[in-house]
This record gives structure tokens, C-alpha cells and sequence, in this order.
């Protein structure tokens, strides 16, 4: 569900109460063991996401830590969002040098050194988004700040389950960690707007190039009937059919199976699908992809919608057992990019989660 950007300067106003305290004393953290890793997930991604967790939490005041720390069953947690509004956690206007530090050394156990890079990147074209909206005299321009991005836990890094989110506009990473379950990167939102920097120092930078170069190759290799099993559409959905809802919904397979794809086609379908998986860190990843191909790679289903050439509004999507992927370019003059990777099974830890409840009784 898109909740109302407004009620996020609730949570503006308490992050600001603690700007003044981000130099004060820090509370210790305790130690945790290490989890041992299990189908689906990464229990060596766990175990360092807890380790840098407690020295994220080391470096917090008590007043701070009230702030950046919720239950797990708190229904915030999976309320994600990629909109411009305030939200739960710690916001990094809110953090001295120290604790940015240690905040992307968590975010750096959930997604690869590219996947990391890449959501520095989102941060940064908050702010060319802002220049470029000043100079146009848009209002919106006054959302727009690199410095409301917020980490949020749940639950505590010594006990599983636990989880954190790294989430502001346009990007929003979420890490649920479930002891010997391992741990899931899902859902994993990136957007870029403007998809390509229109002007200024950084004019023609493209933060998604891939995501779209990628896909139109894939798009141009197919031949005309099996384009046409594709295209699901002349027009678009005008963003990510999931949006930002907690469950994705029952969705029919559509457009063209991997199975009926030609070697060549197939290997740039995994290019893309391995691109959109390398944003996480190795070993999620690399479970995520083992995942894909148990459950049948010939399973997947390439969909495309809109435009076939790039500079107008078009939309893809990769669906399968396990898992979905969409992109969407049609906003502004389809240059706002929407990404999106869904695991289908374990979204917040979904089956995983369960399992793990049921191996056993638990705090939570």
C-alpha cells in the first residue's frame, strides 16, 4: 500500500529531536553466535549482519536507540516504502560520522560492494533531483534530501528472528535474519529519478543503465512471434504492478516462457536476472539463483509492456516460482525508473520465518 507521504513528518519531528544527541554516549552491545546457513538463505550474511548490527548499536545514545530499535512484531517492519516521506529508524541527519560509518557496514552485509555502491548512488541523486527541480521552480523540490535515508532494526541482533531496513526514497533494503535459517535480502527496491541526469555537472549519468540497456538487448534478440508472446501490452502499467505492498499478490504468468526462448535468448534473460541478483550480497544471491533454476529456469516468464524503443514510457517484468522482478520507466517523460526484486516464498523471511517459528518456541 503507498501511505500518505504527509504522516512521515511525524516521524521527522522525533528524528530531529535527536540531531543534538548523535555525539552522545554510546550503549554497549552484546555479543551473538554465529548462525549456520540453510536453503534459501545466507547464514554467513546473518551472522555479519549481526555483528554489524551491535556495532551500529554501540555507537548509538540511549535516546537514539529508542528511535532506530523496534519490536519485530511491530507491523512497521513490513510497511516498506519507496516514496518521500519520513519513516521508521534513524535517519542519517540524525547520525555523527561514526554512526554512517557503522550504518553502511550493515548495509554492506546485505548487498554486494556494487549493490552497496549502488544504493550510495540513490542517496547522492536524491540531491542532483533536487537541483534539477530548484532550477525547473518545482515545488516538490523541498522533499527532496540525501539526508533522509533510516535505518531501522527489529527485534535484537542477539536473537533471532531479527531484522533491518535501509529505506528512503527510491531505495529501500530489507534483511530478515532467522538464526539457522540464514538470512533474506527481499524485498530490494531501487529507483532512479532522473533516470538519466537531464543537466549539470552530472548531465547523461544513468544510475540503472544496465537494468535497461540489459532488457531492450534481450527485447531486440526475440523474433517477431515470440516479441509478440512478450508484449503484454501497448501501453504501460504507469509503475511497478506490486507497488509497495507488503504481500505481493496472486499474479497469472504472462508473456514468454524461458522454455520456449533460444539458448542465445536464454543466456540474456540470466544476464539480466543475475545483474537485478548481484545488488545482493554474494551468498544471497547466489541462493536466490539456485532457487530460480530448482524451481525450473524454463518456468520464468519475460513480459514486456509500452514502448520498444528507449525515451518513451515502457515496462518489464521477470516472473517465476520464486520469484519477481519488475522495472518501470513511464514517469516524467520516462525518465523515473522503478526497480524491484519480490522473493516470492520469503519476503520478510515468509516460509523461512515460519519455519524457523516452528522449529521451536520463541521470543516473539
Amino acid at each position: 500500500m503507498l501511505q500518505d507521504w504527509w504522516k512521515g513528518w511525524v516521524s521527522l519531528a522525533a528524528a530531529a529531536s535527536v540531531v543534538a544527541c548523535s555525539q552522545a554516549t554510546p550503549v554497549a552491545a552484546r555479543s551473538t553466535s554465529d548462525a549456520a546457513p540453510a536453503r534459501g538463505a545466507s547464514g554467513t550474511d546473518a551472522s555479519a549482519s549481526s555483528a554489524a548490527a551491535r556495532a551500529f548499536l554501540a555507537t548509538l545514545s540511549e535516546r537514539q536507540q529508542s528511535i532506530a530499535v523496534h519490536d519485530f512484531a511491530d507491523d512497521e517492519r513490513t510497511a516498506w516504502t519507496y516514496l518521500p516521506q519520513g519513516r521508521a529508524g534513524l535517519p542519517l541527519e540524525a547520525m555523527n560520522a561514526a554512526q554512517r560509518a557503522a550504518a553502511f557496514e550493515l548495509l554492506g552485509t546485505g548487498l554486494s560492494e556494487r549493490g552497496t555502491q549502488l544504493a550510495r548512488g540513490v542517496v547522492e541523486l536524491e540531491g542532483t533531483l533536487r537541483d534539477v527541480e530548484k532550477a525547473a521552480g518545482s515545488f516538490w523540490a523541498f522533499r527532496r534530501d540525501p539526508e533522509l535515508y533510516y535505518l531501522a532494526l527489529f527485534g535484537a541482533p542477539r536473537t533471532p528472528p531479527w531484522a533491518w531496513r535501509f529505506e528512503g526514497h527510491h531505495l529501500s533494503v530489507n534483511a530478515t535474519a532467522l538464526g539457522p535459517h540464514g538470512q533474506i535480502i527481499a524485498p530490494l527496491f531501487v529507483g532512479a529519478n532522473p533516470a538519466r541526469v537531464p543537466s549539470g555537472p552530472r548531465r547523461g549519468f544513468r544510475l540503472l543503465a544496465a537494468e535497461e540497456d540489459l532488457a531492450f538487448e534481450l527485447l531486440r534478440m526475440l523474433d517477431a512471434p515470440r516479441r509478440a508472446r512478450a508484449v503484454i501490452g501497448a501501453t504501460t502499467p504507469g509503475d511497478i504492478v506490486t507497488g509497495d505492498d507488503p504481500v505481493v499478490r496472486a499474479m497469472a504468468f504472462a508473456g514468454l516462457p524461458a522454455a520456449d526462448m533460444t539458448v542465445d535468448q536464454q543466456r540474456q534473460l540470466r544476464r539480466l536476472l543475475e545483474w537485478y541478483a548481484g545488488r545482493m550480497a554474494d551468498a544471497a544471491a547466489t541462493k536466490q539463483l539456485q532457487r530460480i533454476d530448482e524451481a525450473g529456469f524454463g518456468q520464468l516468464h519475460f513480459a514486456w509492456a509500452g514502448a520498444q524503443q528507449p525515451g518513451a514510457p515502457h515496462y518489464y517484468r521477470v516472473h517465476g516460482p520464486t520469484v519477481l522482478v519488475e522495472y518501470d520507466n513511464s514517469q516524467d517523460g520516462a525518465n523515473h525508473i522503478h526497480t524491484v526484486w519480490r522473493d516470492l516464498e520469503n519476503d520478510f523471511g515468509g516460509d523461512l520465518l515460519r519455519r524457523h517459528y516452528a522449529s521451536g518456541p520463541h521470543p516473539h
